[in-house]
């Protein structure tokens, strides 16, 4: 048993397999319209097999955490750390990303008009929706009316500030508060071990989106906005190894550390281009990786909708990638407006739907071009999404390990362990 089970393959290159035949499955059913049915309804399973653990491991194991906190002052100075750090490191990727389209035009190549357009029908009416809501509205909707109501509407930031709340009410009521920290922490075992099960089947997940989604774009529509999408992807791969890896060296460690304990996730994240897929199993290494629970459960679910660096990347190129293909002239002040309008409207549509074309609808009309633009972008917008979506995923559980080392509650010697145990087995020792 133990024979067969060395040379058993790896969740990740089992992903990668999946994402491989997926490729070859889009390319053969292009615009067969029974098999896009059937892959989309796969791979929309697997998403909601993902989304069916997510809540309930984020309500207990936050709730769990913030009561081992039990300090309501370190918790309002972690959140602080926490906010600060997210604003600057978006801001730092919208600044990398609007110097790359400077330095390196990908729109001045590009005939506009030659382009085939695409449907953002279903982004228009989301930017409408969110257009009346703005940030107040946001800001509002942090606190839940009815908890039942936003678990059931799988809405993140009321579940986080209602657990944030609850824990702190069962650390206020001391020795009778443990029975509801055990059933919690007996709810956050059964969970993972769910999320185990499920993630057996991702690599047929993985297959199923990526097929999808060739399927019903094609690899034609691709070849006239390669360079856009190369350059997108080389600045994301520049962010994660040289900002992140500077952010990394600071706090003491190694961000090929870090890449090497979470290689499956990315690859999912990306395969999936959900972050969603890979929250559960985030929480569970990033605890492992050496970061106290409390601070793993707290920032890694917030980070899913303040600190998304690829997502940030993307949008400040594309929206320099329109206005050059349009032979729109920004000045220097334009560009440093169009970074804060960036800024500001990435908080204020955090966590809906299309997220990051969206905050594109509500920005390039502030740069003059035209919302029609985006429908010559939409046809890549899945690709390029797979990679901001990894990023995403790297700078959260970057965060986490920084705003544990500054709270000095990061356990060096069970970091080192875990990585170690990657390192011999490309596994944790515990997995096996």
């Amino acid at each position: 048993m133990k024979r067969y089970r060395s040379y058993r393959l790896s969740l990740g290159w089992q992903i990668l397999i999946g994402l491989v035949i997926g490729v070859v499955f889009g390319v053969i059913f292009y615009k067969n319209n029974t098999a896009i049915t059937a892959m989309q309804n796969i791979g929309t399973m697997f998403i909601n097999l993902i989304q069916m653990i997510v809540l309930p491991i984020v309500v207990s194991c936050l709730t769990v955490g913030i009561a081992s906190m039990g300090d309501i002052k370190k918790l309002g100075r972690v959140g602080l750390k926490t906010i600060i750090y997210f604003e600057l490191m978006t801001t730092i990727a919208i600044a990398l990303g609007m110097i790359v389209a400077n330095m390196l035009h990908p729109g001045t190549l590009i005939d506009i008009h030659s382009l085939h357009g695409s449907d953002i029908s279903q982004y228009m009416a989301t930017a409408k929706t969110a257009e009346h809501t703005g940030i107040w509205g946001t800001l509002m909707g942090i606190i839940p009316t009815n908890i039942f109501k936003s678990l059931a509407n799988g809405d993140m930031m009321p579940v986080i500030f209602f657990s944030v709340f609850f824990g702190l009410g069962i650390a206020a009521i001391g020795e009778k508060g443990q029975i509801l920290i055990d059933g919690l922490n007996a709810v956050a075992e059964v969970m993972f071990k769910v999320t185990n099960w499920v993630m057996h089947v991702a690599p047929i997940g993985v297959c199923a989106l990526i097929g999808v989604a060739l399927a019903e774009m094609g690899i034609g529509a691709l070849i006239p906005l390669g360079y856009f999408v190369a350059i997108a992807y080389v600045t994301m791969t520049a962010f994660i190894l040289v900002v992140m890896g500077i952010v990394a060296k600071i706090f003491g460690f190694s961000i090929f550390d870090l890449l090497l304990v979470i290689k499956d996730e990315i690859v999912l994240a990306f395969s999936t281009a959900s972050s969603e897929a890979v929250l559960p199993k985030m929480i569970e290494k990033m605890d492992k990786f050496g970061t106290s629970q409390g601070i793993v459960s707290f920032v890694i679910p917030t980070g899913y909708t303040f600190n998304l660096d690829g997502s940030a990347i993307y949008q400040s190129i594309a929206a320099l990638f329109l206005a050059q293909a349009y032979h729109i002239n920004l000045s220097i002040g334009q560009q440093i407006t169009l970074l804060v309008v960036l800024m500001i409207t990435s908080k204020g549509m955090a966590g809906v739907p299309g997220a990051s074309f969206v905050v594109l609808l509500a920005t390039i009309s502030t740069i003059g071009v035209p919302v029609t633009g985006l429908t010559f972008i939409a046809g890549i917008d899945r690709i390029v999404d797979m990679g901001r979506t990894a990023v995403n995923v790297v700078g959260n559980s970057l965060a986490t390990v920084v705003i544990g080392k500054s709270e000095k509650e990061f356990d060096e010697e069970k970091s080192k362990k875990y990585i170690a145990s990657f390192k011999k087995h490309g596994v944790p020792e515990s997995a096996e």
